[in-house]
């Protein structure tokens, strides 16, 4: 299947002269039927100060909603984790970020692997949701294959995120299925977290950022409203903001 020339994945090395002679890795997922395109901006102003990035594309993403369909939240679980090995076996430590559900898979490699992961950035992240549509996901799969897509939620005039217009409801169903074990992993979470949430968001209500910052056992955790951007903040109005709090972020937790 063919991948969108925009949705392809990024690798950086590190440059430990920038970095005070140490190598630090960064990795950073995107969200659900989005594409790497979301987050390598985010990506590239990291590597541009010395550190390690990859962003993987996760399978099933960056090529059609129904070849998304026949993926699962097992999967993308299991290509953060090979990029988390890629870069503790090549760095000194390794922050992990992402984006919605890059956030919640970013949850999991810090609750699974708390030795790996030096700090989380998270961004409108999700673990949970009020959407009450969702539950009639586990049945609707069944009698459709899609529904309207979630993706493009930015503020910014003329930003593209490449994702899909439909949402593979079964991959979908597999996401809320693996948001419960999460949320029961949550408190083995130790490492510090920094938490960027959009005070208007369309795709993740403010019901995730409360229950990660009120189950995680991370006594660093730092909240930050971000003001002038929607879901995909990554691309929008303050994501200056995020690239240089997340740099500084970084750049203490692994000091």
């Amino acid at each position: 299947m063919a991948i969108h020339p925009q949705a392809g994945p990024l690798s950086a090395p590190a440059r430990p002269d920038l970095t005070g002679g140490r190598r630090i890795g960064v990795l950073l997922s995107h969200g659900f039927t989005g594409s790497p395109a979301s987050i390598k901006p985010w990506g590239e102003a990291l590597a541009a100060r010395g550190y390690a990035v990859e962003v993987p594309r996760l399978p099933g993403h960056g090529t059609t909603w129904r070849e998304m369909n026949t993926t699962s939240w097992s999967d993308w679980y299991a290509a953060v984790g090979r990029a988390l090995d890629k870069l503790v076996a090549e760095n000194d430590q390794v922050v992990v970020g992402g984006l919605s559900m890059g956030g919640a898979l970013a949850l999991q490699l810090a609750a699974d692997r708390p030795g790996d992961v030096s700090g989380l950035i998270l961004v409108n992240a999700a673990v949970t949701s009020t959407n009450k549509q969702l539950l009639a996901v586990p049945l609707l799969k069944h009698a459709i294959a899609g529904m309207p897509g979630i993706g493009n939620d930015i503020k910014k005039a003329g930003v593209d995120e490449y994702g899909y217009d439909k949402t593979p409801l079964k991959a979908l169903h597999t996401m809320t299925r693996a948001w419960k074990s999460l949320r029961t992993a949550l408190p083995r979470v130790t490492a510090p977290i920094l938490l960027f949430r959009s005070s208007v968001d369309h795709v993740v209500d403010p019901s995730s950022a409360v229950l990660i910052a009120r189950t995680v056992s991370s006594r660093d955790i730092t909240e930050r409203i971000l003001e002038d951007s929607y879901h995909v903040a990554t691309l929008d109005n303050d994501a200056p903001l995020i690239f240089e709090e997340s740099a500084q972020f970084i750049e203490r937790v692994t000091g």
